[in-house]
């Protein structure tokens, strides 16, 4: 079935406005910010005529009528005052365009920044993290200059040229014709080009995007490219990324100063109209009057056409910034999947918290029935129909080859991953925490990652904690214990001591069910006796499910659910 192409431009422009009504919510703390930059280049833009007024009255009365200078010195002083006013009026304009163009920015990064949160650690996997992190920064820029300079603009040019038309109109209809019929060519002209600018500046976001990728997943691989001696390659591969960036950025310069010079243009030849007809109607050669205007209203006139044109002018200036606020609008949403709405803020006041029914305190922690899942970006399902329930204090090990769904299962039962079919129930108010095979860890001493499960820990029970995670039996050997600064994603750590502090960290939370995913691997046999024992006085009471392959772990674990790699359950509960 072909799609025609009226209904393809119908879809675009839907999606033009779609993208245009999210970017006029972005600044909604700062509305009364929008409005007072809009009322002062308004009214910036009247004066303008009584500027205009007052010169023009000061030549005619100087040069033709000859007045005596005491005459002119009022209005000399109300000129004075009116530039002065100007001047206020667009400081004043710049600074709350710019306070709005602040506000959009950071409403921007909030709003990516819980969508992101919402996206789940399955989706954020799947994602570059350049490309996320230029969300934040290229994109949230490339929207500033729509806010400080396209929409206090874009009120000027319905307001001011308006004002201008009329002025002029009642002092000479024939220069006010040739303004409104010469005015639309500006507009037309800038609609053409703000197509093409809009097209340039997304492809030049969208490679800037998928450069800073490339250079971030390169950056995370370093050690790994030296090893194996791709060293110069990728050097050639990020030259060329850089190379694709600056190409379309050329290609929206190129097309910004093309149409800059075309619109100029076009508006001089509009102004040279107007001194055309004044200067024919001075000497005589076109005369559309019963009189000839005098030199006072033809230099009114003269003065307030360039001023008509001047909005228009800066309008097309800033168009551009409007087609890379689209881009970046469009790319948002293409690398999110769609446009993050702002946050709801719920000013109802909180539910008081009700104590459990008696039902609910004996009820299961966790009942699985009849559920399938399947991985992200997976064809098949690698559990299917397994049905069991968990009981409280009670411990579960998830055994099975690889890729038999231990991960995958346990990663459900965190709530990351929607099943498939059937349901997992959890008990009201029950906690939920999972250590991982890959814990994340970041710069910064072990303590700090400990912390981020309970900023305000004491350092007794942080200790307490590593103790019972086995990382004092590492830590205590390094030079500052646990305040020694280790690097990003564990660098400086073995696989094994990484784990520990992921698991550690999951202790400090305190939860009620325990989901862990091969927390003894790649421990010796000692420190892994060691750890479950610990593990179990720490995880007395609580729910603990642990996906293994070791023999100790099986037989600290008082249930075992077995899995296959073709995801059905070869065993139910089977007690050692």
């Amino acid at each position: 079935m072909s799609i025609s192409p009226d209904a393809s431009i119908v879809e675009t422009t839907a999606l033009r406005r779609q993208r245009l009504h999210w970017l006029g919510g972005l600044p909604a703390a700062a509305r009364g910010k929008q409005r007072l930059a809009a009322i002062c280049i308004c009214l910036s833009g009247a004066l303008l005529i009584g500027q205009a007024a007052a010169i023009a009255w000061l030549i005619q009365a100087v040069l033709v009528d000859h007045r005596p200078l005491a005459e002119a010195t009022p209005v000399l002083l109300g000129l004075l005052a009116v530039l002065g006013i100007r001047t206020l009026l667009g400081s004043v304009t710049q600074a709350a365009a710019g306070d709005v163009a602040d506000a959009a920015r950071l409403a921007l990064r909030e709003r990516v920044y819980q969508r992101l949160l919402g996206s789940g650690p399955l989706w954020l996997r799947q994602q570059r993290t350049g490309e996320l992190g230029e969300l934040m920064l290229a994109h949230a820029d490339a929207i500033e200059n729509y806010y400080a300079g396209y929409q206090p603009v874009r009120i000027e040019v319905v307001v001011v040229p308006l004002l201008i038309a009329i002025a002029v109109a009642w002092t000479d209809w024939v220069i006010a014709l040739i303004l409104l019929f010469t005015a639309p060519l500006v507009p037309f002209f800038m609609m053409l080009v703000g197509w093409g600018a809009e097209a340039a500046g997304r492809a030049q976001l969208g490679e800037l995007a998928r450069m800073s990728g490339h250079f971030a997943d390169r950056i995370k691989g370093l050690g790994l490219l030296r090893l194996y001696g791709r060293g110069e390659a990728e050097l050639d591969g990020v030259a060329s990324a850089a190379e694709g960036v600056r190409e379309r950025t050329l290609k929206v310069l190129r097309i910004a100063f093309l149409s800059s010079t075309v619109l100029e243009f076009f508006a001089s030849v509009s102004v040279a109209m107007v001194a055309l007809y004044l200067g024919l109607s001075y000497l005589g050669l076109m005369s559309l009057h019963a009189q000839v205007p005098t030199l006072g209203v033809g230099m009114f006139c003269l003065l307030l056409a360039p001023e008509f044109y001047a909005p228009l002018r800066r309008l097309a200036a800033h168009y551009h910034d409007r087609a890379n606020a689209l881009a970046a609008a469009a790319e948002v949403e293409r690398l999110l999947g769609e446009l993050p709405a702002a946050a709801v803020v719920d000013d109802a006041p909180p539910a008081t918290a009700r104590a459990p029914e008696l039902l609910e305190q004996h009820a299961p922690p966790v009942v699985v029935r009849d559920v399938s899942l399947r991985p992200l970006g997976a064809h098949h399902d690698v559990v299917q129909h397994l049905s069991f329930q968990i009981e409280p204090g009670q411990r579960v090990a998830l055994v099975g080859p690889s890729g038999s769904g231990k991960s995958t299962l346990l990663e459900a039962l965190a709530g990351w991953l929607p099943p498939r079919e059937g349901s997992i129930v959890l008990r009201p108010g029950l906690e939920v925490g999972y250590a991982g095979q890959r814990p994340y860890l970041f710069h910064g001493t072990i303590a700090d990652n400990l912390r981020l499960a309970a900023p305000g820990a004491t350092d007794a029970h942080l200790r307490a904690v590593a103790e019972a995670a086995q990382v004092m039996r590492f830590a205590a050997a390094l030079p500052l214990g646990l305040d020694t600064v280790i690097g990003e994603r564990g660098f400086g750590l073995s696989g094994g001591e990484a784990r520990r502090i992921g698991l550690a960290r999951l202790l400090l939370r305190d939860p009620h069910l325990l989901l862990l995913d091969e927390p003894t691997a790649f421990l010796d046999p000692e420190t892994e006796a060691d750890l479950l024992r610990t593990l179990a006085a720490f995880a007395r009471g609580r729910s603990v499910v642990i996906a293994t392959h070791s023999e100790t772990a099986m037989r600290w674990a008082d249930t075992r659910l077995t899995l296959t790699a073709g995801g059905a359950r070869l065993a139910s509960e089977v007690s050692p």
